[in-house]
């Protein structure tokens, strides 16, 4: 479909057009997994995956599965999709330092909701049906995305 237009700008008016207010999910949900697949293909992941393991310790380890499921997920904010690309080096790098599988798990799940504050991509259904911008609530997640992050934070060191 994008072919048919004479360049972007007219197809995404032409999506708009023809779909409304859920325009902007279709034409993410592509992109998203364009970038799924760079990341995949490229070896970025595995790389990155590696050199947590390698320099990580047994009490680091969980922290910085936090921050790099939420740097990812701002690439790719689909849990699905960055699971099946970081899941099982994660469980692979755990496994092999002894790590307890349900305090790395956790800790890929809060940096992956934590990010989605900052691209409230789950909201976009919601924007559509109430005629909101992003703008209009980004203050407000940027607010809970402060406080999730103090949250998760001492939840992975304290627990």
């Amino acid at each position: 479909a994008l072919l048919a237009h004479r360049h972007f700008e007219a197809f995404v008016g032409a999506i708009a057009q023809a779909i409304g207010g859920i325009s902007g999910i279709l034409i993410q949900f592509p992109l998203y997994f364009g970038i799924m697949g760079m990341l995949k293909g490229s070896g970025l992941i595995v790389l990155m995956s590696q050199a947590m393991g390698a320099w990580a310790s047994d009490q680091t380890f969980a922290m910085i599965t936090f921050f790099s499921s939420a740097f990812v997920n701002i690439l790719v904010p689909s849990g699905g999709g960055q699971w099946a690309i970081q899941g099982p080096i994660l469980v692979e790098a755990a496994m092999t330092q002894g790590l307890p599988l349900n305090k790395i798990l956790l800790a890929f799940a809060y940096g992956d909701q934590l990010t989605n504050m900052l691209q409230p991509f789950w909201a976009l259904p919601l924007l559509g049906i109430t005629g909101l911008k992003a703008r209009e609530i980004l203050p407000w997640c940027l607010v809970l995305f402060a406080c999730g992050l103090v949250v998760f934070v001492a939840g992975i060191l304290l627990f």
